[in-house]
């Protein structure tokens, strides 16, 4: 057997196992050594190829960045700056129809500034705007939709855990990725910012709430501009000096991370929001976050080395240059594979095993890996909407105090944002330039 079957059969192999209910890191891991051990003939190779890869994937200073971002998101949740940067986000678009839909948005996208993890987002909002929306007669299926929808800005808005582990994945910048994404993510915000309106213009049946104007004034008082300002400094100066800092040349992303995560903790004991109980809660969730990646990229660096021994990846890329698919023909089979697999698999899953196998596919055509990234980014991020897995959706529901709302609920309310993520990752396909004008 060549070692191209070999490389074929492990890629149908890695697929039948996961559909199959296997976890991701083992099915990588074990499919990698068997192929290594069949191209090689020998297994004491295999194990000390797979063993260089794996302690060549962790041991890059950059991949630090990933627990300290994680610890950073965590400490901010914590300390209930999504819950004050709604309230400040409701009192500004009170008077606007829909209001506490787009304010759900906008504070989604601040938090995102400072989080990179769309779990996060969706449960800290489910808990602060899905009741207050429902209070003021907002349709359930509306109210959970956008929480869904707008939760996964958290992982495109910088600072992102899928833009790191694609940039570590790539070998890209940090920096560049996080300047790549500013733009689609402040344009994606605002398309459903605009996507609400329509459906409160149009379709009011659909979204609820009492009037135009959704948050009557006895019910609550008007915030100052001082307590607003008071209320979002906190987490303007941790974007500040985070994505700041980055851009202004001042930090590399992994000591982003670590100021970040050092002016987090700071803020939440300053507020008063973190005892030692909470604090070892954030350091143990912060752990498991950061192991469950780690094991990811290990394997998906022993998949890539496999990839590589097969010499599968250089005949797929050598087979597209002499086709007559062209690059907009990779890259709608790519998203469609981004889209189908976003049905089983979580994003980082997805970006470990796609990305190795299309990246050779690229090369002929010079495609820049940025823009690929930001394409990637934005189509895992849809699988979080979209039946059966929707992480996204299931965080919802466990997070909800109520048995009224069911998944189909979710899945339903989040499907017009899934549309409208679909339609940017074809206008980012367009104009490259979305995402590459600021480099």
């Amino acid at each position: 057997m060549s070692s191209i079957e070999i490389g074929t059969i492990s890629i149908l192999s890695i697929l039948a196992l996961i559909y199959a209910g296997m976890y991701v890191p083992v099915v990588l891991a074990l499919v990698s050594f068997v192929g290594v051990w069949a191209i090689k003939g020998n297994a004491v190779i295999a194990i000390k190829l797979l063993t260089l890869a794996a302690s060549d994937s962790v041991a890059n200073y950059i991949f630090g960045v990933i627990p300290l971002f994680v610890l950073m998101g965590l400490l901010v949740g914590a300390a209930d700056m999504g819950t004050e940067t709604f309230a400040v986000a409701n009192q500004i678009f009170r008077r606007v129809r829909a209001g506490l839909g787009i304010a759900t948005v906008a504070a989604n996208a601040v938090f995102a500034a400072i989080t990179g993890i769309s779990i996060a987002s969706a449960a800290v909002f489910t808990r602060v705007a899905v009741p207050e929306m429902l209070r003021y007669g907002y349709r359930p299926r509306f109210a959970v939709g956008v929480v869904a929808g707008s939760s996964i800005l958290g992982m495109l808005i910088p600072p992102s855990l899928l833009l790191i582990v694609y940039a570590v994945l790539t070998e890209q910048s940090v920096g560049d990725m996080f300047l790549a994404a500013v733009i689609p993510g402040i344009a994606l915000s605002m398309a459903f910012c605009v996507a609400i309106m329509l459906m409160a213009r149009f379709a009011p049946g659909y979204v609820g709430g009492r009037s135009a104007s959704d948050v009557p004034v006895d019910d609550d008082p008007l915030m100052s501009v001082g307590e607003m300002v008071t209320k979002l400094a906190p987490i303007g100066l941790l974007v500040l000096m985070v994505i700041g800092g980055i851009y202004g040349g001042v930090f590399t992303p992994t000591e982003a991370g670590a100021a970040g995560a050092l002016g987090a903790l700071a803020i939440a004991i300053a507020k008063r929001k973190l005892n030692l109980a909470t604090f070892w809660r954030v350091l143990i969730e912060t752990g498991h976050i950061t192991a469950s990646i780690c094991f990811l990229v290990i394997a998906a660096s022993m998949y890539s080395r496999m990839l590589g021994l097969s010499g599968i990846a250089g005949e797929l890329g050598d087979f597209v240059a002499t086709a007559s698919f062209g690059l907009y023909g990779v890259l709608a089979v790519y998203v469609l594979l981004l889209l189908v697999l976003g049905t089983v698999l979580d994003a980082t899953s997805i970006i470990l095993i796609l990305v190795p196998l299309f990246l050779p596919m690229l090369a002929p055509f010079g495609a820049d890996l940025v823009w690929f990234g930001i394409i990637t980014v934005i189509g895992v991020e849809i699988g979080l909407l979209t039946p059966p897995l929707g992480i996204a959706a299931y965080v919802i529901k466990s997070t909800l105090n109520t048995d009224d709302i069911s998944l189909y609920d979710i899945f339903a309310g989040a499907f017009p944002f899934a549309l409208i993520m679909l339609l940017m990752v074809a206008l980012i396909i367009a104009v490259p330039d979305i995402a590459l004008a600021p480099l």
